[in-house]
């Protein structure tokens, strides 16, 4: 099969050929269809992921039709439609079984975050080198071997070069929303960076009910699509300050605010942007290492900083809520499609997130 890989930081990802093993017991072959590109991807390609296990087949944002299945696997079958999840919970650590299936560290997923089974080893060869999925998914590829608890069943008639974009910045964007904060009607919100995913943060708002919601970055057309896609107010960071235009828009500051780049300064920023006893909420990755300069007054005033991992999310809980939300018309996925590429011109997906002009790149196989 044809495949994204990436070998080292210098030469960056190539598509090449790459055979792909049949699935182990627990595991299920998945026949790509589409694969968003994303902004992990790009922490790859530059060295800055604690993800990343080189060689490496890119791609996290998967969606495709079962080809076939390992032993004990019940619940899909060849020509189930699904989405990829970023993580499956393996079901029987102690954090799985007290019910905190977000929180799992068992070996599984352990093991997935760094492109392997539970038992070290992949699915997916270079003669005799090893190749490392992307946190367990590597769906820049034509096909993926995954654990069974990574794959949710789609409906048949849902595109799947759409719902792909469930497999995490959807579910990241909205999650971050309706589990991590738990937006309520009528809040303000604030939310900063609106590439992929935080053009779902907004859309998460809206649907949630958000009363105010102010998208900020830099860059107009993304501003225009958060507009699009239900933002009440815009500011352009590069036109004025950020905490004076949102408080201006807000006095006093919004009830939530959503870091959505992944710049530690950053996050000290939207803090600010909060009223005494709102949230700010950091849904971008930054750098490891990185501290958050807070001013321990704003935080004594009951102010709240969270993290969030993707949302928060619980992949068979959350994407078939966006399938629904998508169905009914409440969630636009078509608006963040800004193209359509072939796995050969996967370059230029990457070149366009680097340059920031588009919301999603769509890889189609």
């Amino acid at each position: 099969m044809k495949a994204c890989v990436i070998h080292d930081y210098e030469e960056g990802p190539k598509v090449e050929d790459v055979t792909v093993l049949d699935p182990a017991p627990g595991e299920v072959l998945v026949r790509i269809a589409a694969s968003g590109v994303c902004g992990s991807d790009m922490h790859v390609i530059h060295g800055r992921s604690v993800a990343a296990n080189l060689p490496m087949v890119l791609g996290h944002e998967g969606a495709g039709v079962v080809e076939a299945v390992g032993l004990g696997v019940e619940s899909v079958a060849p020509g189930t439609h699904v989405v990829i999840a970023l993580y499956g919970p393996c079901l029987a650590c102690a954090n799985c079984r007290s019910g905190e299936i977000l929180h799992c560290n068992g070996a599984a997923r352990m093991a997935n975050i760094f492109g392997r089974m539970a038992d070290g080893s992949t699915r997916l060869r270079q003669g005799d080198v090893a190749l490392h999925p992307m946190v367990g998914c590597g769906s820049l590829a034509e096909y993926a071997v995954v654990r069974e608890s990574m794959v949710v069943p789609v409906p048949d008639d849902v595109p799947l070069d759409v719902i792909a974009l469930a497999g995490c910045g959807v579910t990241t964007g909205l999650g971050a929303v309706f589990n991590t904060a738990q937006v309520r009607p009528g809040q303000h919100v604030a939310v900063v960076g609106c590439g992929g995913v935080g053009l779902n943060v907004v859309q998460g708002a809206r649907i949630a009910g958000a009363a105010v919601i102010v998208a900020v970055d830099t860059n107009p057309t993304k501003l225009e699509l958060a507009t699009r896609l239900g933002a009440t107010h815009v500011v352009d960071v590069s036109d004025a300050p950020m905490r004076d235009a949102v408080h201006a828009i807000v006095p006093g500051g919004v009830d939530v605010a959503f870091e959505v780049v992944g710049n530690a300064d950053l996050v000290a920023q939207v803090f600010e942007l909060t009223r005494p006893g709102g949230t700010c909420v950091m849904v971008g990755s930054p750098p490891a290492g990185s501290t958050i300069p807070i001013d321990g007054r704003s935080l004594f005033s009951e102010r709240r900083l969270i993290g969030t991992t993707g949302g928060s999310n619980i992949p068979h809980r959350d994407i078939p809520r966006i399938v629904e939300l998508y169905r009914s018309g409440r969630l636009d996925l078509d608006t963040l499609i800004s193209q359509r590429l072939p796995l050969e011109r996967v370059h230029e997906a990457f070149a366009a997130a680097d340059a920031g002009t588009v919301a999603r790149s769509v890889i189609t196989l």
